[in-house]
Formats: structure tokens, sequence, C-alpha cells
């Protein structure tokens, strides 16, 4: 056996000989990557491919993404680069999903071709299934910085895994969190309509929820379920046939863009509720979301997967992203941050581009100094995150847009002690 193969495996010479902290430079934040080792050649670059929906319907969402991708792989070279292989920089190979599952997966095959040893992304779990099969079949390490279906994850591959949280993850905290609205107001909503877009996330997840729900015993009687095409543009119609159902709640699994044009729509028509609560999806906390809606979208509920306020690594890697973007580092992009910085945690321990030796770095995973909600990054056997959680936000009053997102639940994590439910009629603020 050689000595590289003894420093990669732990047998004879041992890695944690060799390895110190490194910190990022201009961020102050510490990342576990170490030494570099002078017992091998090692590549001057590593490719990463990094597939985003920066165009299309979710193109908000994905360009954050891209941008937080950026800004880890650029720290991590800034402080030395994967000193396992020498100090080799990562560089990343960047691919453009246009919010299209076949798309995704086209740029992922292209991103193998260029060189990639490890891919990560995409936001949207329709994406993430085909990217994850490519994956497979090209035996390629595919880190999933955000997308929830459950079923990614459940055909046995040995390629994939999940920062994120699952959608049954995702329903369980919501679940969780209504109860402790209701016990804590003290209003117990009796109906609900809920709405989601027609694709594999929008389905899953609000189907998950509803099986969820039901499972709980909350007296809560669902009206209708209504289902729309992502990207739609107008929804006078659908917002009309809630209005006459009257229900307490709207249970909303959404994208930015229909978020917008569903509160504006129930502004419009007058729509009486108690509140919206959102089960589990974006639409609701995106900066330009709540700059744009202003007075609408103050005191919805959102149960979501989420930066962890009280982290120093949040603090810092969001000072750069204002910094290097004029950008918050919200749950979208701090995940993509965060699955940079996982793949980079994986090539160090590794040591090594192999596709098998990163895969089995990945297993043994332990990723603790992270921005998100949530214990240390750890992989079950079929590549699910066991430390996501999530956490309950409201939008609330304050005169800088981007302080009216707040943690609300759980109380260890809170920035505001105070929700309010019921909340003010739209017409009425």
């Amino acid at each position: 056996m050689s000595k590289q193969k003894k420093i990669r495996t732990g047998k004879g010479i041992h890695r944690r000989e060799f390895i110190k902290n490194s910190a990022i430079v201009g961020t102050g934040l510490m990342l576990p990557f170490g030494v570099p080792t002078l017992l091998r050649a090692a590549p001057r670059k590593i490719k990463i491919g990094s597939i985003q929906p920066v165009t299309g319907p979710l193109a908000v969402i994905g360009q954050g993404q891209r941008k937080a991708n950026i800004m880890a792989a650029k720290q991590i070279n800034a402080a030395g680069g994967i000193k396992s292989l020498g100090g080799a920089h990562l560089e990343l190979l960047l691919g453009d999903s246009e919010s299209k599952p076949e798309v995704g997966r086209q740029e992922a095959d292209r991103l193998i071709k260029e060189g990639a040893v490890a891919l990560q992304g995409p936001f949207q779990s329709g994406t993430a299934m085909a990217i994850a099969t490519l994956a497979e079949q090209r035996q390629v390490p595919f880190v999933m910085d955000v997308a929830a279906l459950d079923a990614i994850t459940q055909k046995g591959y040995h390629y994939s895994f999940r920062v994120f949280i699952t959608a049954r993850g995702l329903v369980g905290g919501a679940i969780n969190f209504l109860k402790q609205v209701v016990d804590m107001k003290g209003v117990a909503p009796k109906t609900a309509v809920v709405t989601n877009t027609a694709d594999p996330f929008g389905k899953g997840m609000s189907g998950g929820f509803l099986k969820g729900l039901e499972k709980s015993g909350m007296p809560i009687k669902i009206l209708e379920r209504i289902q729309y095409p992502l990207g739609i543009q107008d929804l006078s119609g659908e917002v009309a046939k809630i209005k006459s159902l009257k229900p307490d709640l709207i249970f909303p699994v959404s994208r930015p863009g229909d978020s917008v044009i569903l509160t504006r729509e129930l502004y419009k028509q007058r729509v009486p509720l108690m509140g919206i609560y959102c089960p589990g999806s974006p639409g609701w906390y995106e900066p330009h979301v709540v700059k744009d809606l202003d007075k609408l979208i103050l005191y919805v509920l959102v149960n979501v997967p989420w930066i962890n306020p009280l982290s120093t690594v949040y603090q810092h890697a969001n000072a750069a992203f204002k910094k290097e973007f004029n950008q918050t580092l919200d749950t979208n992009s701090a995940y993509a941050y965060t699955g940079t910085l996982v793949v980079a945690d994986a090539l160090e321990r590794a040591g090594s581009v192999q596709a098998d030796d990163i895969v089995a770095a990945l297993k043994q995973t332990n990723f603790k100094d992270h921005p998100v909600l949530g214990g240390p990054i750890q992989f079950a056997e079929n590549g699910d995150n066991k430390g996501a959680s999530t956490g309950l936000l409201q939008i609330q009053p304050d005169p800088v847009p981007e302080k009216r997102v707040r943690v609300v639940l759980p109380k260890n994590f809170a920035q505001s002690q105070e929700i309010v439910f019921p909340w003010p009629q739209l017409w009425e603020r």
C-alpha cells in the first residue's frame, strides 16, 4: 500500500496529523481544511459542476444560489484550496437548468464531459431527480444543496446526497409549529384551502402535507386543493374560487412569482382570512418579494429550512455576500453556500478526486460549522441529511425590509417573541 493510500484510509500515517484549521480570508469564517501534503502531485484545479435555474420562472432564486456557490468556492480557494491535494483550487463549471428538469440533466451531462468530478444544485426537485439518475449512471457524486422531494433518495442511489431537508421533514415541522401557534394564540382555524404549483415539488409537498395534517388529528377541514402551472401569470379565477369557499386559512406551496400574484389577487378581491400559513416552500421570504409586497405580505407564517441567525458562520458569510453582491444570504443561497462547503470538506478528507473516494468521504461527513438551522450535517445511508430541520418565520413590520423576516419558533432560535395570529385583513393595513 502506498503512503498516499495510508493517509486517505487512516491506516499507517493518519490524516489528522497533517490537518489544522484555516480561516477564510476576509470573513473570519473557519473551515476544517488541512495543510498541504507533499506526498502526491495534485491537480491545479478541481472542477465542480454547479447547476442552478438562473433563467426561467425560478431565475431570482437560481441566480442567488449560483452567486453563493461562487462565493464559497472563492473563499475556499483564498484560504489555500484543498490542502490534502496540494492546495488545488475549486473551479466551478456553471450550468443553467432554465427551470426545466430535462435541461438540467443535459447541463449536468455537459459539465461531466467537461471534467466535473462532482455536481451540486439544483433547487428544483424534478431537476434533482433527473440529475440524480444521471449521476448514478455516470458514477459522479451529486450533492443537492436544495431539493426536498422524498422520492429522490428512495431509489437506492449511491452517488446522491442531500444537504436540504426532505418533504417529509418539512411536513413534520409545519404541523408541529401549526399546533404550537394554535395553542399559544387560543384561536383555532376550522377550514382551509391548499394551493400548489403543479410541478413535482408542489404536488409532492402539498400531498404530503395533506396526509400529515389528516394523521395529526387537527380539526381543520380542507375545503379544496387548487393546483396551477409553475410560472402562471393570472390567478384571478383561482382566488375567486377561494373567496367562494370562505376558508379560515390558505396553505400555499408556491414559488416567488405565484406567491406575489396570489397575495395581490387576495387583496384585490378582498378575501377574508385568518392568515396564510405556508407549510414549506419559497415565495414568502425572498427579499424582493418582501419588499415588493410591502404591507400585503406582513404576518404570513412560513415553515421553512432557514439560516441560523445566531451562527457566527452565517453572520460572516452574510456580510461577505452583502459586500460582494449587495444581497442578503437567504435560506436558498445559504444552503447553496453550504453545499459547496460540504463538497470541499469531502474532497479535503478524501484527499482524492476519484468518485468512490469522494462518496466514501461524504458518507463520513460530520459538518458542524455551517450557516443554517439544524444539527451537524451527517448523511444517512440513503443520502439524506440527518441534521436538517426547519424554523417558523413570520413577516413582521420593520422600516428595513430585510429585517422583516423573523424566526419566531423554535424559541431557542427566535428573533421575535410575538406571533401575530389571526392577521389584520389585507385591505385594513
